[in-house]
């Protein structure tokens, strides 16, 4: 039995000397970069701003109060969207909002159908245009304000038409925009999404008495994303995505304020 023990106590060393001489040494690990400070208050406060005003009413309400009633035989048109309707001829490479016309812009970076529903009648009804163009969904697809299925984002264009045309308001409604990817919100795989949601934007138009103003086709590329050269990201109009869609949406009015 004692002999048994030693040789199980010499092969133990043997096997611990093997193994300590077959080990790479120990890597040295870098310490992680330090994140930067979180002011945690700061953030609080901007997540209760949102919280207060989610549609984001505040936006436009003095620009609401300040402007002046459509001049007689003036047919005031209101733009109405997301934030491709909000940079529109605001900013460096952003090209020309319709100078010279009565046209009224009204987009918000980052919205959704939902929040836009909640501000149409103080940013469209109250400021009695005879048009309104809008332009949405891009935000519905990357997710802005939570997951969206498409009958969502339908029954949404719906209820902005219903309370247009209650308001004896014309309607016109542009495709959303070809994108391959959201650089905010990468891997929804959107070009598929867009296609399918502008296939019901047209036919709803077409059952419905809307006018639908194709911006996608002059605009998508082979894959669904954006033609090159015409936005800043691919999602984004440059002064010469803006000059495509200019004549369209002119297009669009011009047909639906002579009542064809």
């Amino acid at each position: 039995m004692a002999k048994l023990f030693r040789v199980l106590v010499v092969a133990g060393l043997s096997f611990v000397t093997v193994m300590g001489h077959g080990q790479a040494p120990a890597a040295v690990v870098a310490p992680a970069p330090a994140l930067a400070p979180v002011d945690t208050a700061k953030e609080i406060a901007a997540m209760q701003a949102k919280l207060d005003d989610w549609p984001q009413l505040g936006r436009y309400r003095v620009d609401n109060a300040a402007l002046a009633p459509a001049a007689p035989g003036e047919e005031r048109v209101v733009f109405y969207g997301d934030s491709i309707t909000d940079g529109w001829g605001r900013g460096v490479g952003r090209g020309d909002f319709f100078p010279g016309k009565p046209y009224v812009n009204r987009g918000i970076s980052g919205q959704t159908t939902p929040q836009m529903v909640v501000r149409f009648r103080q940013d469209v009804i109250d400021l009695h245009p005879a048009a309104v163009v809008i332009l949405a969904g891009t935000n519905d697809v990357a997710g802005n304000t939570g997951p969206m299925t498409p009958e969502m984002t339908e029954d949404n264009f719906r209820s902005m038409v219903d309370l247009a045309k209650a308001n004896g308001i014309h309607v016109i409604i542009a495709s959303i925009l070809p994108v391959a990817d959201f650089p905010w919100t990468p891997g929804v795989h959107p070009a598929a999404k867009v296609q399918a949601l502008n296939a019901w934007l047209r036919g709803y138009c077409a059952d419905h008495s809307v006018i639908y103003v194709d911006y996608y086709s002059a605009m998508a590329d082979a894959n669904g994303g954006m033609k090159s050269g015409i936005s800043f990201d691919g999602v984004h109009p440059n002064a010469k995505g803006y000059a495509i869609m200019g004549p369209l949406a002119q297009a669009g009015i011009d047909k639906a304020l002579s009542g064809q």
